[in-house]
């Protein structure tokens, strides 16, 4: 309609006899080469497109990209084969694409479970793969070195998938130029996280999968050199970069008795839960300096004084004769509460009632947004922090302006309205769930540290569901709540509160 418009334009003064037919043609060609040279200036900023050059590259070459794209684009674009071309995905079509692509891959992962039948029935294959998809590492698993490898293979896989996230995943076969790749991006990462990440939303995507990739062929190399077997480091690696849990041991790392492998763990499910960009950042600049923020000294800090707080807690009861085993277990099980990854190698569950508080409350916290962890995240509980401590300023000075800022950077009113409201409905789940949980018949502290557990992310919890046991005890409504919980802690909760306030709306 442009290049009509164009045309009328210029052939305007020849029809008018102002001039003649060559001067009007020779005008219009200008204008559409001028018009031309905007187009391809708006398009090269779109890093999402692939430009091919016919005459710098062979037939071949040029047959072979082509060919790629087209593959490419059939392969992605199957989900969406229904949408008519010209319809743009809505916010509520997206919040409703992300929780369905969760919901099937939970029924997708029953599968194997079911197939092999034993302590499987099918509400212990949904919670089976609820948790591995979640990441939250629970199992109802008495004795996981009786499966055979391919099946433990398949529940470490639903780990690392869930880690990158399913739709961010799915997203990876999708065509770069899709418009839905990018809306389902920002959807799928938590408000939060996206702050964490400098880069453009198209390279979000490719930062996020190449420090998930990194990290495991590291982590995988690493605990092979320490002694680990090339199929047991393998399926922790998977664990360990989706911050999940899942081991191929009965006694999780507590199996090999190392110290250096305790070590090295401890270090990698601590780099896990930091936010990807960071480490990203760190990668690129070969520096230390990103690191050097509010949230990641918060982070490590809280987990030094919960750390020495067990580990004291532990000596004063008498239970542990060596100050090394104590300081030993006590730093590895609150890394892994905190960064929810879930790996045990000691039997906390006859641990002191402080030594359980303080894992209650790493298991509130967690790791830093953008990372593969789960919890309220340590950039909520700081920005909570901060907000309770600007509102006591306004208070005490009601003329003075102040504002919540948190790493140099201001915060707006909405930013910290939504961080205190999400707090307020995560507690509101958890409450509804231990009661529907102990309604169930479960026992108090199973039922208080499941739920938490699960929302969470973590995994574990107390009792009789702590590092050394499982949960296959449970009751079955009591193991559906928890995979609701670990649902709902996954995706944050609002998603589904959207798709369930949209059935509400289409049933009236």
């Amino acid at each position: 309609m442009l290049l009509i418009s164009f045309s009328k334009l210029e052939i305007k003064p020849y029809l008018d006899g102002e001039k003649t037919l060559d001067e009007c043609v020779e005008k219009l060609k200008m204008t559409t080469r001028r018009y031309a040279k905007r187009q391809l200036t708006w398009f090269r900023r779109n890093e999402n497109i692939n430009w091919v050059y016919p005459d710098t590259c062979s037939q071949q070459e040029l047959y072979d990209s082509v060919a790629d794209k087209h593959v490419h684009l059939i392969v992605g674009g199957f989900p969406f084969i229904f949408v008519k071309k010209a319809q743009i995905l809505s916010l509520n079509d997206g919040f409703l694409t992300i929780v369905l692509s969760w919901l099937l891959s939970f029924i997708f992962g029953m599968l194997p479970y079911v197939l092999w039948g034993g302590e499987f029935t099918l509400i212990n294959a949904w919670f089976e793969s609820v948790s591995g998809y979640t990441t939250t590492g629970s199992t109802i698993l008495s004795d996981v070195e009786a499966l055979p490898k391919s099946l433990v293979f398949w529940r470490s896989s639903t780990h690392y998938i869930g880690g990158l996230g399913v739709v961010v995943f799915l997203l990876l076969v999708m065509p770069d130029a899709s418009p839905y790749r990018l809306k389902l991006t920002n959807m799928e990462l938590s408000s939060l996280s996206k702050e964490g990440y400098r880069y453009k939303s198209s390279k979000t995507i490719a930062v996020i999968t190449k420090v998930y990739v990194i990290l495991t062929v590291v982590f995988f190399l690493s605990l092979w050199a320490a002694g680990m077997t090339s199929f047991d480091a393998l399926n922790h690696a998977f664990s360990l970069a989706a911050t999940g849990g899942f081991s191929s041991r009965n006694l999780s790392i507590g199996h090999y008795g190392s110290d250096l492998i305790n070590v090295l763990v401890i270090f990698f499910m601590a780099i896990s839960a930091l936010h990807f960009g960071l480490i990203y950042a760190v990668f690129i600049s070969r520096s230390l300096k990103p690191l050097n923020n509010t949230v990641v000294k918060y982070y490590f800090g809280s987990m030094l004084v919960m750390s020495v707080a067990i580990m004291l807690s532990l000596m004063s009861q008498g239970g542990y004769e060596s100050w090394g085993k104590a300081a030993m277990d006590s730093t590895f099980t609150v890394v892994s509460y905190m960064t929810t990854t879930g790996f045990a190698i000691c039997d906390n569950s006859i641990w002191p009632w402080l030594a359980g508080m303080v894992l209650i409350f790493a298991s509130f916290q967690c790791g830093c947004s953008g990372s593969t962890t789960g919890g309220l995240k340590v950039d909520r509980i700081l920005i909570s922090f901060k907000a309770l401590s600007n509102e006591v300023h306004r208070r005490l000075h009601p003329t003075a302006v102040s504002q919540v800022r948190l790493s140099g950077h201001y915060l707006p009113d909405s930013a910290v309205h939504s961080v205190m409201l999400y707090i307020v409905v995560y507690f509101i789940v958890i409450f509804l769930s231990i009661i529907g949980v102990l309604l169930c018949g479960s026992e108090i502290p199973e039922a208080v540290s499941g739920v938490i557990a699960s929302v969470g992310s973590v995994g574990p919890g107390l009792s009789g569901v702590g590092a050394m046991d499982n949960y296959s005890l449970q009751p079955a409504m009591a193991k559906f709540i928890y995979t609701v919980d670990m649902f709902l802690g996954r995706v944050e909760i609002f998603p589904v509160l959207v798709v369930l306030s949209l059935m509400f709306k289409r049933n009236r």
